[in-house]
């Protein structure tokens, strides 16, 4: 198998409250809104990341999962840019940007149900 035939589609999140998470992702994060007329899911786009949300009432909450609750490492072009912009909009941002010793400066923000999701840029 030939590594290119790998290619990036979506992140798949489990939630309780689709609904709730789906419109944070749009109201506070900037993605667009799609598959509102799928019974269980919702795909939210921004760029080219895709968050595929699924309805799991019994599921586990991301927030009970600790270190599990992580699901993405995205890398931006102006995190303090995307930053004022989150914050402008009330998103859950657990950590402001900040340097960190391996090159990158990175922030992390949440999700209502406690998934979380690191934002990074290259330091020069």
């Amino acid at each position: 198998m030939d590594d290119d035939t790998i290619r990036p589609f979506a992140f798949v999140l489990a939630v309780k409250d689709l609904e709730a998470s789906a419109a944070y992702a749009r109201d506070s994060l900037g993605f667009t809104l799609g598959w509102e007329e799928m019974a269980g899911w919702r795909l939210l786009t921004r760029g080219a990341v895709r968050l595929m949300m699924g309805h799991c009432p019994d599921a586990l909450p991301a927030a009970e999962t600790g270190d599990h609750s992580w699901f993405g490492y995205l890398e931006v072009d102006d995190i303090d840019a995307l930053h004022a912009e989150f914050a402008a909009r009330g998103a859950l941002i657990l950590n402001p940007p900040s340097d960190r010793p391996h090159g990158m400066r990175e922030m992390v923000v949440a999700f209502p149900e406690g998934h979380r999701l690191m934002m990074a840029q290259a330091l020069d």
